[in-house]
């Protein structure tokens, strides 16, 4: 039957269906583990901490995984970078101009810091356009620390009723979760699975590099959760830590996504990946930073700092921005 349908109709229907796959699983794999830590009496804070912040990210780290495996570790890479630059051009972007995000001052002293470290760090690395096994264990190895120094730092300074809001996750019995946990991580590598092949086929089609692919395609479809997920936040009016989650994405995509092809092998790349890619990444990133920053100054005398409109059409113009000079710099 597959012989029938011409070959970009199946890399079409495979990206789509790797993306829906992965969205869907995502979703009931957070749910279920999420629902087994806590009848197993983990605190909602280390569950928010951990299982969802890091679930917001399975399927960057599931994509990174199936592509280093497959000698397509630019892909994984450029996923990475763009996922990041999705979330906070794209997602983050989107949600400020439906809504008004109120900026929470635990972010300027433990989220951020953490988040340009990383990014300095990573930047570090990708310098040579190479990313080796070194590399990549000492990102991976940074995850631990990061979150045991938030999870102090948290339970230190939050209040029981805010850590409540903060974390509002349904519940099911534990032998549902269970099921849902499992079910959602064989569909999370299913789906994976198809997705690189589909984007590794549209690579070869559109005469691309499966880099461009993953900084392109995979980065906006591996953030459809993230944007979803803060879109209806948004509307909800539960949009008070989606800058949060965004910040704790991406310190989750440089960390382990990131790292994992350097882990499977040494991974070189284009050098546009750190002159271009890494760039604007960390360009969007030192924005974001001083913006909250500006925001929380102006700001310091009230309880009411947030970020609203313009800061989404000022990072939604430096998003497209990008997308205009990688087309520029991947035609010419």
């Amino acid at each position: 039957m597959l012989e029938s349908i011409p070959f970009i109709a199946q890399v079409t229907i495979a990206i789509l269906i790797g993306f829906v796959g992965l969205i869907w699983s995502a979703d009931r794999f957070v749910g279920g583990a999420a629902s087994i830590a806590r009848s197993l009496g983990v605190a909602p804070l280390i569950i928010g901490l951990t299982i969802v912040s890091f679930g917001t990210s399975a399927p960057e780290i599931m994509v990174s995984i199936s592509a280093s495996l497959k000698g397509a570790g630019d892909l994984a890479v450029g996923n990475a970078l763009g996922s990041n630059i999705a979330n906070i051009g794209l997602v983050l972007a989107a949600t400020t101009i439906v809504a008004t995000i109120p900026v929470q001052r635990h972010i300027l002293h433990h989220e951020l810091p953490i988040l340009l470290l990383i990014t300095g760090l990573s930047g570090y690395f990708l310098f040579d356009a190479t990313l080796t096994w070194v590399e990549g264990v000492i990102l991976l190895g940074m995850i631990a620390p990061a979150l045991l120094y938030l999870v102090r730092v948290k339970q230190r300074e939050f209040t029981a009723t805010e850590i409540a809001e903060e974390e509002e996750m349904a519940d099911m019995p534990r032998n549902h979760a269970i099921m849902w946990f499992v079910i959602g991580l064989v569909m999370l590598m299913v789906s994976s699975e198809v997705l690189v092949w589909g984007a590794r086929s549209a690579a070869e089609l559109a005469g691309v590099s499966p880099l461009i692919i993953g900084l392109t395609v995979i980065a906006i479809g591996t953030s459809l959760p993230e944007l979803a997920a803060t879109m209806i936040s948004a509307l909800k009016g539960h949009h008070d830590i989606a800058l949060g989650n965004i910040i704790g994405s991406n310190m989750f995509n440089l960390m382990a996504v990131m790292a994992i092809p350097g882990i499977v092998s040494t991974t070189t790349m284009e050098n546009s990946v750190f002159s271009r890619d890494y760039l604007v990444m960390l360009g969007l990133t030192l924005l974001l930073a001083l913006l909250i920053v500006k925001t929380l100054w102006f700001n310091r005398k009230t309880k009411d700092a947030a970020i609203g409109r313009w800061v989404g059409v000022t990072l939604l113009c430096g998003y497209i921005g990008y997308y205009v000079v990688l087309f520029q710099t991947t035609t010419s």
